[in-house]
């Protein structure tokens, strides 16, 4: 469920996301948090927000991961947070994305992919998340970008968009996608404008939105529009999306 406690800022709407709310998935190699209805987890009142579906933050075991499966007109990004990630396509494509780095693909008319933990011992953590594609069947893409530390630290670190400004990698979906660190005295502030809406996913720590506490795995659903303001993190990471309606 949506947390009742919301708060209201210029025009701006904010619901908070419980991170105990989230759907649960325990496969013993595998567990697995949904922010939205995924597998055997449904919940008709969370499909998604805006054009953003899925938000699974995920735990891996050593040497496991997910096979060869096929995707169709989903935008798909890995942001990883703990450990590596290794990925092959049917498009040929074969690379290993540590912490601090996102792996991207689009999944357009139809692609096959596996996604591993390549160490036999150190678990992996990523958070997957998929997009809803403007235009449906384009031809499948890949790429991936690395973040540095400073990239983000106490700033918002734009990684995916439509257009692929500022060095970003770019999408099919109608978002803007961006990470940043925040702890200590670091202020971060930024604008929603009118016909889009926002979505925060708390990857780590703690944080304040506008005077909202969040915790380490909550959610923020952002409509209408103002000036957003992110500060009070205590080793806070999180993702900022700009959406589509």
């Amino acid at each position: 469920m949506f947390d009742h406690t919301k708060q209201q800022s210029d025009t701006l709407r904010l619901t908070r996301r419980p991170a105990a709310d989230r759907g649960r998935a325990n496969f013993g190699w595998l567990k697995s948090a949904h922010s939205f209805s995924f597998g055997q987890y449904y919940d008709e009142s969370h499909m998604g927000f805006g054009n953003l579906r899925v938000i699974n933050d995920d735990l891996v075991a050593g040497g496991m991961g997910f096979g060869e499966h096929p995707h169709r007109n989903a935008e798909i990004f890995s942001y990883v947070m703990g450990g590596a990630l290794e990925h092959k396509d049917s498009m040929g494509n074969g690379s290993v994305v540590s912490a601090g780095g996102v792996q991207y693909m689009s999944a357009g008319s139809g692609v096959t992919h596996s996604e591993f933990n390549p160490s036999k011992t150190d678990e992996m953590r990523f958070l997957q998340v998929w997009l809803l594609p403007e235009v449906e069947n384009t031809k499948p893409a890949y790429d991936t970008i690395n973040l540095s530390t400073a990239d983000k630290d106490g700033q918002l670190k734009l990684f995916l968009s439509r257009d692929g400004r500022d060095g970003s990698m770019k999408s099919q979906a109608d978002a803007s996608v961006y990470a940043a660190t925040l702890d200590g005295g670091q202020t971060i502030t930024t604008i929603l404008k009118e016909g889009r809406k926002g979505w925060l996913q708390v990857a780590d720590g703690t944080m304040h939105v506008n005077g909202l506490d969040l915790l380490k795995g909550d959610g923020l659903a952002i409509e209408g529009a103002g000036t957003l303001t992110f500060d009070q993190g205590e080793n806070a990471e999180f993702l900022f999306f700009d959406l589509a309606l």
